[in-house]
């Protein structure tokens, strides 16, 4: 991929906040900066199937910020396609892609199985973007890196991982670019998490940049400062009617921050002791990688684990890690939390959930963080009257609560907190993984403070880096 200038191209979450692809050319060398899955609206989805303007055999090298499926779930069809070159990120993350990345071919598989038996897709027969041995070949290509130790991605590009506290293994992405007898650095901030959170260290500063990549997932809003406070309420009360608390989550982190709040309210007294299922066989997996990786925990959970205590077990806690185990939550009555896959309600056990509890008026359903727009997620959060869930509308009759506070992405003030750690503006800032609206909002309120020129990075467009 000869190009006279270094360059990036921006080939997902480009003026949406899912598909993260940011493909680095320089020195005859191509390094693709997340690998991510398209998710939500339709339109989005389709871009998946859509060839990508290079050939993957072309890539040198792949440097993921972390595991999220948005972040790495295009992996596998990029393996498939022909890319068979090192995948470099830190060893948490690759811990999670073996989990991740089998699960989401497997709910491809299942889901293709599912609409040829039902019949409800327009393809004759529905195919898997990728399968379960797609995902196991790519995974023979992780490399697992140490944080803050530049190494090589790829000829005339050195890259570093710092921690960016999103959620177990997430990094910054600071690459050193040689351009000529010169150098530049460009830094991806991947998913900037939050400060003071639970479990996770702070994200760590950057000090400098020539150009920067900026998530923005919530550039225009301030999360809530207490979601203890609303969770308590919701859980009480469900419980007071004896109803069942839905809680569609991301296996990786959103569960175990639930599941730690839970047992953190339980030995408070702020919520009664009641049964709390967990039901997403990738999330009982994770949560044991987020016990074992004590490198990776803030000062309160280390001392919590010191102290002999499990902060991530509420008492009455179920594991369904079967599908009989998944099926025999169908018959069990209130008061309960379920805590299952998927966050956004695009996939995975919770969908069988919600078509079950969705049409109760004691079920409530919480939605833990941020709904791309044309999710089930948002419709539900919006309002609908009914849900599609495997070709059938199905009713809503529960109640559908929000909690912002819980997101493991930083907030806008976070966001600027940790962009006030550079020590010079970049000659270039791009805003990426946002909504058009919030992305706009979120660039005018950069340049105000910083004084920083500021673009919103646009689909496909390719910059070239002086």
């Amino acid at each position: 991929m000869p190009h006279a200038k270094p360059s990036i191209q921006f080939l997902g979450a480009a003026g949406t906040v899912t598909g993260s692809k940011h493909l680095v050319r320089a020195n005859g060398s191509a390094v693709l900066l997340d690998c991510g899955l398209f998710q939500g609206m339709k339109s989005l989805r389709e871009r998946n199937w859509k060839p990508l303007p290079f050939a993957p055999s072309e890539v040198d090298g792949v440097v993921l910020s972390h595991a999220h499926i948005d972040h790495s779930g295009y992996l596998p069809r990029l393996v498939r396609d022909g890319f068979d070159g090192p995948i470099y990120c830190t060893a948490a993350t690759a811990d999670l892609l073996a989990f991740l990345l089998k699960d989401s071919a497997y709910l491809q598989e299942e889901h293709a199985a599912y609409a040829n038996r039902k019949r409800f897709s327009k393809h004759k027969p529905a195919l898997p973007l990728y399968t379960v041995d797609d995902a196991e070949a790519t995974l023979e290509l992780v490399r697992a890196v140490p944080a803050e130790e530049p190494f090589v991605a790829a000829k005339g590009l050195r890259a570093t991982l710092r921690p960016s506290g999103h959620i177990l293994g997430a990094s910054t992405v600071d690459l050193e670019v040689q351009n000529g007898r010169k150098s530049l650095r460009v830094v991806f901030s991947g998913d900037i998490g939050r400060f003071e959170s639970p479990i996770l260290k702070d994200p760590a500063p950057v000090s400098e940049a020539d150009y920067l990549l900026v998530e923005s997932t919530y550039g225009d809003k301030r999360h809530a400062s207490d979601p203890n406070a609303q969770l308590a309420e919701i859980v009480s009360e469900t419980a007071d009617h004896g109803g069942t608390l839905v809680v569609p989550a991301f296996a990786v982190g959103r569960t175990q921050e639930m599941l730690w709040r839970l047992k953190t309210l339980e030995d408070d007294g702020r919520i009664p002791t009641i049964p709390v299922y967990l039901d997403s066989p990738m999330a009982i997996n994770v949560t044991d990688v987020y016990r074992r990786s004590c490198e990776e925990h803030d000062r309160e959970m280390r001392e919590a684990y010191a102290a002999g205590e499990k902060p991530l077990t509420p008492s009455l806690l179920r594991v369904a890690a079967t599908p009989e185990e998944s099926k025999a939550i169908n018959s069990v009555r209130g008061p309960l939390i379920i805590v299952s896959a998927s966050g956004m309600v695009t996939g995975g056990r919770v969908l069988h959930h919600m078509k079950r509890r969705l049409p109760h008026k004691r079920t409530t359903v919480m939605l833990t963080g941020y709904q791309a727009s044309g999710s089930r997620g948002r419709t539900l959060q919006e309002g609908a009257e009914t849900l599609r869930i495997h070709g059938q509308d199905v009713p809503v009759r529960a109640r559908v609560e929000t909690i912002y506070g819980l997101s493991a992405h930083g907030d806008q003030t976070e966001l600027l907190r940790w962009l006030s750690g550079f020590d010079r503006a970049p000659r270039g800032t791009f805003l990426v993984h946002g909504e058009p609206d919030v992305l706009d909002t979120f660039a005018g309120v950069i340049h105000e403070r910083q004084q920083w020129d500021v673009s919103v990075a646009k689909y496909q467009e390719r910059v070239e880096l002086d």
